[in-house]
């Protein structure tokens, strides 16, 4: 079941994409509306923002939104895990770029060791004095009942994988490295957590996919282009915010430090591979289709991998107009309403052990 929603703000021309808006319907989960009370409960209870902050700007940052918009057919529990976690995702990030802007490489080394070893024994970090190496073992534990070992020691190996790629940016920005395009988009496929949001979508679908449909051409290349969409999205909206901040990690800022391209160059470019992520997309989607409907030889287990297919196709393709709205209705991209654009007033300035 799916339920659309009827608000929708406003676009600024330059980041507008009318496919977007005219071939990707908005689709919201029914349980939406209890989520952002619940994942505000859960900030506060495992205290990963102040109070204030949370009664203050936890709503307006529209995590749950972003995550009830993708996984749509989820259960609610398992929705209401996957919203929780993205928010702690979001606040882990926050979190990433204070010790580097405050130069505490030894706080962020600790906290990177610490999320390493709660991602392999989850139950032992749940009352770490840390709260979001404790935050992130809860988030661990609810989501390792979702599905088999196999897909639990599948999302832990991805995900050791995005700890370590966020471990180099923070060397890279405590060094100046701007990375070169390619190794950009290497690095930012990690940090943005591709795989992560792509495991989750079988836990919604109730299925573990085999193998061999992971690994099919047709299915990565759909499930690459959802994620890459988001990514390279996500870096045109969010190029003013990391230029205030003197960020180093946006194609964007790629583009103009090894390619000499000018700011205005810059966002064309990134323009034009965020169209083409939505081509590369609708080209992928009918082949993942049809191998849905390759399966359905009138098995059960047949059957039971062309529904889940159908399910996971369907919600990256949910993830294109989810990440669009997010970008212009969440208050982590409105620089221009900050007292200091270099400082978003819903982040805690104290190191995990103050």
């Amino acid at each position: 079941m799916q339920t659309r929603t009827q608000t929708q703000t406003a676009v600024p021309p330059a980041l507008a994409l009318p496919v977007i808006e005219e071939a990707f319907p908005r689709n919201l989960h029914p349980y939406w509306p209890k989520l952002q009370e619940k994942t505000r409960s859960w900030l506060l209870q495992k205290r990963l923002m102040p109070a204030d902050k949370v009664e203050k700007y936890a709503d307006g940052l529209c995590y749950t939104d972003l995550m009830a918009g993708y996984y749509i057919g989820a259960p609610d529990d398992l929705l209401s895990a996957i919203c929780d976690y993205s928010a702690w995702f979001f606040v882990w990030d926050d979190r990433h770029d204070r010790d580097v802007i405050h130069g505490r490489p030894d706080a962020w080394r600790r906290l990177a060791v610490q999320l390493h070893a709660a991602l392999e024994a989850p139950q032992l970090h749940l009352h770490h004095r840390d709260p979001l190496v404790a935050a992130f073992a809860d988030s661990m534990v609810r989501l390792n009942g979702s599905l088999t070992r196999t897909w639990n020691a599948r999302f832990a190996r991805h995900f050791h994988v995005v700890i370590d790629a966020y471990d180099q940016e923070f060397r890279n920005r405590t060094t100046g490295t701007v990375p070169t395009v390619e190794e950009y988009i290497e690095l930012r496929r990690n940090t943005f957590a591709h795989w992560i949001w792509l495991d989750l979508l079988e836990p919604t679908a109730q299925y573990e996919l085999p193998e061999r449909v992971l690994e099919s051409p047709a299915y990565r290349r759909a499930a690459l282009a959802c994620q890459d969409f988001a990514a390279w999205y996500n870096d045109l909206c969010s190029l003013p915010k990391e230029l205030a901040g003197d960020e180093l990690h946006n194609l964007g800022i790629s583009l103009i430090q090894h390619e000499g391209l000018s700011l205005e160059e810059a966002v064309e470019e990134v323009r034009r591979r965020v169209r083409g992520c939505i081509s590369e997309f609708l080209e992928a989607e009918p082949e993942v289709l049809r191998m849905a409907d390759e399966a359905a030889d009138g098995t059960l287990a047949g059957e039971s991998l062309a529904v889940a297919l159908r399910s996971c196709v369907s919600n990256m393709r949910n993830w294109f107009s989810s990440v669009y709205w997010f970008h212009h209705e969440s208050g982590r991209y409105q620089v221009d309403s900050w007292d200091d654009r270099a400082t978003p007033p819903y982040i805690s300035d104290q190191a995990g052990d103050e």
